[in-house]
């Protein structure tokens, strides 16, 4: 795309640079081997807890950890994830054992792990995430209800029943009869687990190290083997005894629930973990490494992981919250870490039986009762009080401990919807008389429930009298704005006003008329828009075309004549129904490298003057007219203020000059924010370079020295015209000195850059570059950072620690901003061996993560 290239040349492709050479070796780095220990330590107790929880023999605990380690941890979509027995499906797990025996429960342990590929097969994960999180989270607090009922008894020295009612009704004899040793044991067990991660000092940060779970377990054992206490203690068999599945006995629809219930169970609750262990790797340092979830395979994952665990006789796997965020805590850095703690717990299970059986049943039964209590969250409830949902919590929790899993999901999804019918129909119409004027307030959805209420009271409004009409809701379906629209049709007939207004009191504008475009939206005067239909001749020139027009001088033929900036000149105002804006205006339409469209006409055809410029002022001043309707009353005070005390930018932005780029909207900035140069390029011309034009050294120096900008970002973005230019110069060849081409000179050490070796690949992260133009985009934004460090002003600010530079790329068809990361855009230049990246800015960057 150069200015000496022929209009209609092909564009040489160029092949980004590869990464460095040298084949790919399996290594495992330091902080996977120490984020595996940290993890193992944590999960070994759980699951021997949780096996005992369920009923299972405590074989089957292990098994399923080891499983979820190896299997889901290397075919999962979610690298950090830790998968293996959870608490949540502790309870469906225990019932299944009563009705149908453990070596039937396997079997549905593999059924539901082939439903889970099957639904990984449709790509439906995502669909898991619609449910409610106030069903979510009370379906988990109802379980961890459940299980420390259970565990309670086991605390206390007894045996627990088969259901929570039973659990609640014989806790009072329990209470009145405990087993000291038991007692003693798990209070000591509760207290170090509640105590231990607040212990002060040194000491206690090095103690944190070893997890609060093994810590308790383990001085709970040696307490009580010191004590010499007659307890009952983990009895692992010998693995050639191990129970295998069997096939299904029992009514078809009940094993068909019961493979419904863990699936859904199981699905829920490990994509909603690896969301969460999303959103905690998107707060480490480091997440330019990791790569976000694939949530479909996620579910295969875990599909195949409960049919290998079901297959060799352990428990139902899932993805675990707590396991996750320890990993992610200790530094994982890929699977590798999930991996090695499922190899951790396999070697324990065949080498360490002889200090497992040591362990007391009821140290195991405290440990789980505390994660049961901790699973009815107090932080879950406010959030969904907020929210409004606390009925539907409250009720599925009551329902999950009463009746079970499935049916207790099910009442809160019916519940769930019955909230939301009840506020969709739900409308608080007022009416007021004030100073003269009626006003009808109509809170909330209106649909055709709404019109008879409506209607009664919109006939409350005398004749003639002048009337506002306050909608404050999202949505009004036909009924209710037929019966709006009628009214104020007889009542204006019958001489009185109505004014439709919204909550703040901003008026509402009447319908689109027929004549009007029916695809324009909102945004239409700013956005470069084409409504409609346009013939062959009017087709956008891009790549080398645009800059080869833009640069060229005009022809015998044609002149160039720039539009307003960013649109395209529409329709003339007589001319004929559906002639489009390429027939009135002239040939054709050119996009220029950050420069107007432009509008290729006829010479003579319209004078200074003529029709043409015109529509052109027409255009203008209607784009004026509606700022000053529109939005000036808006910033009419703010800019008053600037104008008092003058302007105080935070930062200076240097952009290119493209159309397309709105540097306001992109940075959701205003007027006095942004300190903003523009150029074909955003190209920084070094100090000495051999150039005429000092305009951007001028506004740096300006913006460094006097306005004492905070920050410097350079903003590059994809389909960049100059890039492309740069990319189809002839390598050797002496260009025509063109202004174009004597200002793409400061781009040549970006090209330079691209090609070199000696230099650091730039990128986006979690993808390579679509193509060389967006390569040697990427890489123009980091050398514009070195050109800009050279700059006098720019150094000293930046060696006294008061300056900060940041590298930005835009994506314009995906409306996507990426930042450099840090350290990037304002340490060194970049040279040696890691890449330069650029990191996707996420809509809710500073979200919090559930654990």
């Amino acid at each position: 795309m150069t200015a000496d290239a022929p209009t209609r040349a092909t564009p040489t492709v160029h092949k980004p640079p590869g990464p460095p050479p040298g084949g790919r070796r399996f290594r495992i780095a330091g902080a996977d081997l120490s984020a595996s220990v940290s993890v193992f330590l944590i999960a070994l107790p759980l699951s021997l807890g949780i096996a005992l929880a369920t009923g299972a023999p405590l074989q089957a605990g292990l098994v399923a950890a080891a499983v979820g380690g190896l299997v889901v941890g290397r075919l999962g979509g979610a690298p950090l994830q830790v998968s293996g027995p959870a608490a949540g499906l502790t309870v469906v797990t225990a019932d299944l054992i009563q009705r149908y025996g453990w070596r039937t429960t396997c079997a549905i342990t593999i059924c539901a792990g082939l439903a889970q590929l099957g639904l990984a097969a449709l790509r439906v994960a995502r669909s898991a995430l619609a449910v409610s999180p106030a069903i979510v989270h009370g379906m988990l607090a109802g379980i961890g209800a459940t299980i420390a009922l259970a565990q309670l008894h086991i605390v206390l020295g007894g045996t627990p029943q088969s259901s929570a009612v039973d659990n609640v009704r014989g806790l009072p004899a329990q209470l009145a009869n405990p087993h000291p040793g038991a007692l003693s044991v798990s209070a000591l067990t509760v207290a170090v687990l509640l105590l231990w991660p607040r212990i002060p000092g040194r000491a206690g940060r090095i103690m944190r190290r070893l997890p609060a779970a093994l810590a308790a377990v383990a001085l709970a054992t040696a307490a009580a083997a010191l004590a010499g206490i007659r307890l009952e203690r983990v009895d692992l068999p010998s693995w050639s005894s191990h129970a295998l599945p069997e096939l299904p006995e029992g009514p078809v629809l009940g094993l068909l629930a019961a493979v419904l219930t863990v699936t859904l169970v199981a699905s829920v609750e490990s994509l909603l973990s690896a969301v969460a262990v999303d959103k905690l790797t998107a707060a480490r340092e480091d997440r330019a490494r990791i790569p976000r979830a694939r949530l479909d395979r996620e579910l295969a994952g875990q599909g195949a992981g409960n049919v290998v665990s079901g297959a060799l006789g352990g428990l139902p796997v899932t993805g675990v919250a707590v396991r996750s965020a320890a990993n992610v805590a200790a530094g994982g850095a890929s699977r590798n870490s999930t991996m090695l703690h499922g190899l951790w717990v396999a070697i324990a299970a065949l080498l360490l039986v002889p200090v497992l059986d040591l362990i007391p049943l009821a140290a195991l039964a405290a440990l789980v009762m505390v994660v049961g209590v901790q699973m009815v969250s107090l932080t879950h409830m406010r959030s969904v009080r907020r929210n409004r949902e606390l009925l539907v919590y409250v009720v599925t929790l009551a329902a999950v401990v009463l009746t079970g899993v499935l049916e207790g999901v099910l009442i809160g999804i019916a519940v769930g919807v019955a909230v939301a019918l009840h506020r969709l129909t739900r409308t608080r119409i007022t009416v007021e008389e004030k100073e003269g004027v009626h006003r009808v307030r109509a809170r909330g959805q209106l649909t055709f429930l709404a019109v008879p209420r409506l209607s009664r009271l919109l006939h409350q409004v005398p004749r003639g009298a002048a009337s506002v009409v306050e909608l404050d809701g999202s949505f009004m379906d036909h009924a209710a704005h037929e019966a709006l629209h009628d009214w104020r049709a007889a009542h204006i007939a019958q001489g009185g006003t109505a004014e439709f207004t919204g909550r703040a009191g901003r008026r509402i504008s009447e319908p689109a008329t027929v004549e009007a475009h029916a695809c324009c939206r909102p945004w239409t005067p700013w956005r470069n828009h084409h409504c409609g239909t346009h013939p062959a001749a009017e087709t956008p020139l891009s790549g080398a075309s645009a800059i080869t027009s833009a640069a060229a001088p005009p022809g015998p033929e044609t002149s160039a004549v720039p539009t307003v900036a960013g649109q395209v000149a529409g329709p003339r105002a007589d001319a004929p129904p559906g002639t489009s804006a390429g027939t009135v205006a002239g040939r054709g339409v050119v996009t220029g490298v950050g420069a107007a469209p432009m509008v290729a006409r006829p010479v003579g055809g319209d004078g200074p003057g003529g029709a043409l410029r015109s529509a052109g002022g027409r255009q203008l001043a209607s784009g004026l007219s509606s700022f000053q309707r529109n939005t000036a009353p808006l910033v009419r005070g703010e800019l008053a203020r600037l104008a008092r005390e003058g302007q105080r930018p935070s930062q200076l932005f240097l952009t290119c000059a493209d159309s397309r780029l709105v540097t306001s909207m992109i940075t959701s900035s205003g007027p006095g924010d942004l300190f903003t140069v523009r150029n074909v390029g955003n190209l920084v011309p070094l100090p000495e370079a051999d150039s005429a034009d000092d305009s951007v050294a001028a506004a740096i120096e300006y913006a460094v020295d006097v306005l004492r900008v905070a920050s410097i970002t350079i903003c590059g973005h994809s389909g960049c015209g100059a890039m492309q230019a740069l990319l189809n110069t002839p390598e050797g060849g002496e260009a025509p000195r063109t202004p174009l081409r004597r200002w793409l000179r400061h781009g040549q050490p970006s090209l330079e850059r691209m090609r070199s070796r000696h230099h650091s690949w730039a990128r986006i992260s979690g993808r390579l570059p679509a193509d060389a133009v967006e390569q040697l985009c990427l890489t123009n934004v980091v050398q514009q950072l070195d050109h800009l460090r050279a700059h006098e002003a720019v150094a000293r600010r930046l060696a006294d620690g008061t300056l900060e530079l940041h590298g930005m790329y835009f994506h314009v068809g995906e409306a996507q901003a990426y930042l450099l990361a840090d350290g990037v855009g304002s340490l060194g230049s970049g040279v040696g061996g890691d890449e330069e990246v650029f990191n996707r800015v996420a809509p809710t960057a500073f979200e919090e993560s559930r654990v």
